[in-house]
């Protein structure tokens, strides 16, 4: 409460006192003030859904002139007209979205009514939402124009109450008629006077200007909305919840962004949340979800309210739940992702397209894999997805490839519905559809139908992925995970231009994503004569990803396990190395290297040399090996194994024995020789032991996220990797995680023969 109190007394009306604002407000020649301020485009953080389905134009750029607007009288600056009337009356200016959409397209989805339709399913939400619909009795013109007269006649005199009643019987007008008010002088002074007042204002006075606002179709960046959100932040402790909803409503409604008064907002809710009733908490979510502002904190206090009225809500209420924690970022338990489940498969034939899309959306987020809800999805989404749009298509596939859930019935419907209205993909469907598919490596029976029309609209589409450079590498990266290979597209996205232009443009670093491309063109094209990273870029990437999955697998008991025991079965750590093998694959391998004797060879040269500089750590302790001591310190063993001398194998010079490590699989001896009374190395090994490998085994620790869920089949990326070290040589490996995760609770000797068999087997 003190921290809220103190930023209250910073703001002080700030607008108040700078007197930019009202001459701001004399001045403007066009309601949209944006476009004077920025460049004929609203900043980002203002950028409402409201009016991009259809792109509509403000409505005041058609009726205002660039005039200056000054208190003087002038013209009464209505204006009502014939001509006016009709180049407005193809808005619905009551609501801020344009109406008249053929009801039978599919791919016309407003973002700001669907996810507003649970708000009419209990009566309770006609308290604290706003109701486009509701209609009030319509002011005539000639009253229009008698109240503007009394503004210039009274200005000085106007009283609070009367601004607020004027402001309200405005928006009354007939909608064809509110683009010519918004372009009158006379109003624009009416709203000035309201900036002078509003600190007259009560709670309920607000509430109606801003409804009145709303009707009337104020562009959301106005600067005079500056001053009525600092006076909402000044009213949060004297409202209820009921009207901090409804006021949290119609700024959504507005379009405006307003931080300031939903941190406040949250700081009461802080106080009073376990006081929400049903329709309040699902509201409060709605536009938690929508503003994406929101602590963490209060969202784990509103999850306990969930479940404490989760056998009370209906479908709609449950996906604007998922919704609205999903567009917060914001997780939900698993417990409550498994109430939800069983809610949506209890009566999921009733459940909304709309609602469905929402809940894998949370599903996908969370990556809860209830089991009854996924057979069902399988179920019922081949007959929805030629009733969604693209985007719910792309967040239904997407789904699937999250949870690694692959049904071929889910796939081919979306393989078989989106060629035909592919031209309705932004970037961002082109690039999540082809990584699903890519990812859960399959290829629908219409895949050359499918990838073609797909390939063909990226290129369609550059401009738009030049300004969201992330989506390209993803689209390549699902289509090389399936063996396509579009090689202008690899050409523009290796190019130094666009690998400049995703450094500076997108907030993700892309750089792994470009480094897999890369390397993955450099193994599977070998004719690819087009750009490539730069080497500082590959080393770059290289050390990258060596680094997330060392630590990532040296973090794992049972690797380390299964690293040791390679190590023991094959004779020590010079003869299994662990590493990348192919970096740009992301995961690391187990490398072994067989002779033509089908026997180990002591390749890894760090782990002898690490060995070998132990040893000789050890022998700089300045104490002298006698003959004596020697026969003390091994009183009790074997003589024979401790001569001076040894025997060499055929062809081989007899050598001075200090220190030899006999291999228990591989046979052959490798020998350190001193000469000079301290330690010096000859080598990994003598030249006969360095052999040119005959095979090399790529070992695959593998865990269940590399499959797909509940198969035996791999993941695209996974299965492009072994694609790939095939295409090298290698032979692959598999410690499937399940056979060998099991065996780890069973005996050594068990655990050393099944790594025997399957090192030994694979190289037969």
């Amino acid at each position: 409460m003190a921290a809220t109190l103190k930023s209250l007394k910073l703001l002080r009306y700030r607008a108040f006192c700078s007197p930019s604002a009202f001459g701001a407000l004399r001045s403007v020649s066009y309601w949209n003030v944006s476009s004077t301020q920025h460049g004929g485009q609203d900043p980002p953080e203002h950028i409402s859904l409201c009016h991009s389905a259809k792109k509509v134009k403000n409505i005041c750029s058609t009726f205002s002139s660039r005039r200056i607007l000054t208190t003087s009288s002038a013209r009464p600056g209505l204006e009502f007209s014939k001509t006016s009337s009709s180049k407005a009356s193809t808005l619905q200016l009551g609501s801020p979205r344009a109406t008249g959409v053929d009801e039978e397209d599919v791919e016309v989805f407003d973002s700001f009514e669907n996810t507003r339709v649970f708000l009419q399913l209990r009566p309770e939400y006609r308290v604290h939402s706003y109701n486009a619909s509701e209609t009030s009795q319509l002011l005539s013109v000639s009253e229009g124009e008698l109240i503007l007269h009394k503004v210039r006649v009274n200005q000085n005199n106007l009283q609070a109450q009367v601004i607020v009643d004027y402001l309200c019987k405005l928006s009354s007008l007939p909608a064809e008629q509110h683009p010519v008010l918004l372009g009158s002088t006379s109003f624009a002074l009416l709203c000035q006077l309201s900036v002078k007042k509003i600190q007259l204002f009560d709670t309920q006075d607000l509430i109606n200007v801003l409804k009145a606002f709303v009707i009337l179709g104020i562009p959301h960046s106005h600067s005079m909305l500056d001053v009525y959100e600092t006076k909402c932040c000044h009213q949060v402790w004297e409202m209820n919840m009921d009207q901090l909803l409804l006021v949290a409503d119609l700024w959504r409604y507005l379009g405006r962004k307003v931080p300031r008064f939903l941190n406040i907002f949250s700081s009461y809710l802080n106080l009073h949340w376990k006081d929400l009733s049903l329709s309040q908490l699902v509201h409060l979510i709605y536009v938690i979800g929508e503003n994406r502002q929101v602590s963490q904190d209060l969202m784990q206090k509103l999850e306990s309210l969930i479940l404490k009225y989760i056998d009370l809500i209906n479908l709609e209420e449950v996906g604007t739940i998922c919704l609205g924690f999903f567009k917060s970022s914001t997780n939900l338990s698993e417990f409550v992702m498994r109430k939800i489940g069983d809610l949506a498969c209890a009566n999921i034939q009733h459940l909304s397209s709309h609602s469905l899309v929402n809940i894998v959306k949370m599903f996908r987020f969370t990556h809860v894999d209830h089991i009854n809800f996924m057979k069902q999805i399988g179920e019922i989404a081949p007959q929805r997805i030629p009733s969604l749009g693209v985007q719910g298509v792309m967040h239904l596939t997407l789904y699937c490839s999250a949870l690694r859930f692959l049904n071929e019935g889910v796939m081919n419907a979306v393989a078989a519905s989106l060629p035909p209205r592919v031209a309705h993909c932004r970037s961002k469907d082109v690039a999540k559809i082809l990584w699903s598919f890519g990812t859960l490596n399959y290829k629908p029976p219409n895949a050359e139908e499918f990838y073609s029309s797909l390939i063909n609209e990226i290129h369609r589409k550059m401009p738009e992925f030049n300004q969201y450079p992330e989506h390209l590498p993803t689209c390549l990266l699902g289509l090389a995970f399936l063996e396509y290979f579009p090689v202008e597209l690899i050409d523009f996205a290796l190019s130094p231009g666009f690998v400049r232009l995703a450094q500076e443009r997108t907030k993700f670093d892309l750089l792994k994503e470009l480094y897999t491309l890369d390397g993955t063109v450099g193994i599977e094209c070998p004719d690819y004569r087009g750009n490539r990273l730069s080497t500082h870029l590959q080393q770059e990437g290289s050390e990258l990803l060596w680094y997330l999955a060392e630590k990532d697998m040296n973090s794992k008991p049972e690797f380390l396990e299964t690293v040791f025991l390679l190590e023991t079965m094959l004779g020590g750590p010079q003869y299994v190395k662990h590493h990348m093998i192919l970096p740009h694959t992301r995961s690391s391998d187990l490398e072994v290297q067989l002779d033509v004797n089908l026997k180990p060879l002591p390749f890894n040269r760090e782990a002898t040399l690490a060995e070998n500089v132990a040893k000789l750590r050890l022998e700089h302790v300045g104490v002298s090996l006698t003959d004596d001591l020697m026969n003390k310190l091994l009183k009790g063993k074997a003589r024979g194994h401790f001569q001076g001398k040894t025997e060499s194998e055929p062809g081989q010079q007899p050598m001075e024995l200090e220190n030899k490590a006999a291999v228990p699989l591989g046979g052959f001896l490798c020998n350190v020789a001193d000469k000079s009374g301290a330690m010096e190395m000859a080598g990994l090994c003598p030249p006969a032991c360095m052999q040119t490998p005959r095979m090399k085994l790529a070992v695959q620790f593998t865990n269940r996220n590399q499959y797909c869920y509940g198969s035996r089949d791999l993941l695209g990326l996974h299965n492009m990797k072994r694609r790939q070290l095939a295409r090298l040589g290698y032979r692959v490996v598999e410690l499937s995680y399940w056979e060998w995760l099991p065996l780890l609770k069973r005996t050594r000797l068990e655990k050393l023969a099944f790594l025997h068999e399957k090192v030994f087997t694979s190289a037969l």
